[in-house]
């Protein structure tokens, strides 16, 4: 399923390659529409929060989840067929979903800065020039542009930006790395659909005495180093075609699963909408769970073996991962429970975990392509790349899995039901 080897990317790179992320697979043109084309327009956007000195990629997932439940609230406005995420506004039947979703996408992004405001005018005049003018598109426009101001003030002060007061441990006069955690203060935001950051908290890590721990300890050690003479040439493509972070990781995944199922606007809207809400709560959670925890990442653990009271780990002095570790607490895996909440929410939205063969590359992987036909097998793929990756143990990877499955079924049964379900 890999095709040539892969090398990491500087992070220009990374950034003028977003797009090659779905170039593979059937062409989208004929079937593109207005939420699958304004989820990548925002992608490009929101691309500046999550590098090259921006926040964290976790605040670019948070900005797509207010863009597609701006856009869902604004269509469904219009094509009444399911609960609304936060409002439902008069609309008429004949009102432009395609103005509406646009408007709704366009005024999300332009909070972000004012180039980014100035940049959205220009894309949504030119996204709509094709749509005559008449009351059916300006209706629309103000009608996206109404709910995303409904979405954006239900936003305000939701702890995302909150100062970082993340309290490394240490002792006086002790030197210890002094990078900045990612999203410290994410364990006190307001979720977007569960009830609370902590209501999927797992139970503690594995004890450190445990033969467990020793097995997933050597596993790691052995399979995720930078040099690895157990893992195979596949395996170093897979963790590496997965060093990429969100939302570029999973919303191209899904914008490909809506076109090659055709779904109308309405449909689309919802997938994309529960998917990004989805993502962003499990998120959330599992910054909870790993600040809660705080346990250690494997370079460290490696690097201290001698330390753990186990005597079935060795320590290895220069041991080090295939790249740089994420800067935040390692249990659980946040990769897992991101791609285990996509795999629920398409599973209950399709009705089935098979899916038509989607094919993808990275920009993390440039060469290698991958491809799924069920979500079980993506979200079992993303976590054995973060074991061979040298980032999670794999007693992590199997809750953050969990946790994400369970966040994400309870996303779509909690958020933008069915009408004739939620009136039951």
């Amino acid at each position: 399923m890999s095709v040539s080897r892969a090398r990491t990317p500087s992070r220009s790179v990374l950034a003028a390659t977003i797009g090659a992320w779905v170039v593979v697979g059937a062409p989208t043109s004929a079937f593109a529409n207005v939420i699958t084309d304004w989820d990548d327009k925002a992608i490009v956007a929101v691309t500046p929060l999550s590098s090259l000195g921006g926040t964290s990629p976790y605040m670019a997932q948070r900005m797509m989840a207010m863009v597609h439940a701006a856009m869902f609230d604004a269509v469904n406005s219009v094509e009444r067929r399911y609960r609304p995420y936060l409002v439902q506004l008069p609309a008429d039947p004949g009102t432009s979903k395609e103005a509406a979703a646009a408007a709704a996408a366009a005024a999300v992004l332009s909070t972000i800065d004012e180039k980014t405001a100035g940049e959205m005018k220009t894309a949504l005049a030119s996204y709509l020039a094709s749509v005559p003018d008449s009351a059916a598109k300006s209706d629309g426009l103000k009608l996206g542009e109404a709910v995303a101001a409904k979405v954006l003030d239900a936003r305000k002060n939701d702890g995302s930006d909150a100062p970082d007061a993340y309290r490394p441990r240490t002792t006086p006069g002790v030197y210890i790395p002094t990078a900045i955690t990612i999203s410290s203060m994410w364990p006190n935001m307001k979720p977007f659909a569960i009830a609370t950051p902590s209501q999927f908290r797992p139970q503690p890590p594995l004890s450190l005495d445990s033969a467990a721990w020793a097995a997933d300890y050597n596993e790691i050690k052995t399979y995720g180093g930078q040099v690895s003479a157990k893992r195979t040439a596949e395996q170093t493509e897979i963790a590496r075609f997965w060093l990429v972070g969100p939302p570029v990781a999973y919303h191209p995944f899904v914008r490909r699963l809506v076109l090659a199922k055709q779904m109308s606007v309405v449909d689309s809207a919802r997938l994309m909408a529960l998917v990004s809400v989805g993502l962003t709560d499990a998120i959330i959670a599992v910054l909870d769970a790993k600040y809660h925890y705080n346990f250690w990442r494997p370079i460290t653990a490696i690097r201290n073996g001698d330390i753990d009271g186990n005597p079935a780990t060795d320590r290895v002095a220069s041991w080090q991962p295939i790249a740089n570790t994420p800067m935040h607490p390692e249990y659980p895996c946040a990769h897992c429970i991101q791609s285990g909440s996509v795999a629920a929410v398409v599973t209950a939205v399709l009705g089935t975990e098979d899916i038509p063969e989607i094919v993808l590359t990275s920009p993390t992987a440039p060469g290698v392509t991958r491809r799924w036909t069920s979500m079980t097998a993506f979200a079992d793929e993303i976590a054995s790349a973060r074991i061979w990756a040298g980032f999670h143990y794999r007693f992590s990877t199997r809750v953050g899995t969990a946790m994400g499955l369970r966040v994400g079924d309870y996303v779509v049964k909690n958020a933008m039901q069915p009408l004739a379900m939620s009136s039951r």
